[in-house]
């Protein structure tokens, strides 16, 4: 038996920009969290029907992994009146609803002027029902509906390695688990996990990108984490993505019941 539980549960509103961490959720099995990646900010040569949504590589979004500088904006959104608000350094840049196109401007506006040449023209803040602007939307509809977990013991693992800390924020997760061994989730792939009286199916490792090698507090790219990872593992992978398998919810502080048999570490 593993004294295994929740650490914390975030949600990221707007892909690529900051996280909002929460204090109970509830889920619906065969959907991922309630507003996660509802929203995202397309190229200014993206084209993205709303009415007819179609899966995109992450590419044509801006996104940490190219964009680092987005890492300095901290969002806020408020789901009762759709309004997004953002800021940098204490300083209000803009706040507008992202269901009236005056405040989804307000906010395009304000993130092309933070970003300057870097944002390569005016993006649009685009979103579609039903549809999450997830980084494996393009694998299948499921995936789409993933919960990404982060084992702090993994990360610990890897922060043994490079005698440095490894901020567990690079890794954008909606959960952070502890009290586990490290790399115990890399066994649980088509293996139910249960987390308070919710269940969950592994469903994929998670490879990391250039997005992980960004500085959560300075915006500097000062950890070649994918390479790293890869050096020191053989892999490039950190956390895993999980199906929501019943309904239910779950809050910081509930205990997580690995499968029986976890596998080889």
């Amino acid at each position: 038996m593993t004294n295994a539980e929740v650490i914390s549960i975030s949600r990221f509103v707007v892909k690529g920009l900051s996280p909002e961490k929460l204090d109970r959720i509830s889920l619906t099995a065969g959907r991922a969290i309630e507003n996660d990646r509802r929203y995202a900010l397309a190229l200014a040569d993206t084209a993205f029907d709303e009415a007819n949504p179609q899966p995109l590589p992450k590419t044509k979004f801006l996104m940490l992994a190219r964009q680092a500088r987005l890492i300095g904006l901290d969002s806020r959104y408020d789901a009762s009146s759709a309004t997004l608000t953002l800021d940098q350094g204490g300083r209000r840049l803009a706040s507008g609803r992202l269901d009236q196109a005056s405040g989804r401007e307000a906010i395009a506006v304000a993130v092309e002027n933070f970003l300057g040449a870097e944002s390569g023209g005016r993006p649009r803040i685009v979103q579609a029902n039903g549809h999450r602007f997830t980084d494996v939307s393009v694998v299948s509809p499921d995936m789409m509906e993933a919960v990404s977990l982060i084992n702090l013991a993994s990360v610990r693992a890897l922060e043994a390695k490079l005698a440095v800390w490894v901020d567990p924020r690079r890794f954008r997760a909606n959960l952070l688990v502890d009290g586990l061994e490290p790399w115990a989730e890399f066994g649980w792939i088509d293996k139910t996990i249960r987390i308070g009286g919710v269940a969950f199916q592994g469903a994929r490792r998670t490879r990391r990108c250039a997005a992980t090698e960004v500085n959560p507090d300075t915006g500097e790219r000062d950890i070649a984490l994918p390479g790293e990872l890869h050096k020191h593992f053989a892999h490039a992978d950190m956390g895993i993505y999980l199906y929501v398998r019943s309904d239910g919810a779950i809050a910081p502080g509930d205990a997580l019941t690995p499968p029986r048999a976890e596998g080889p570490r």
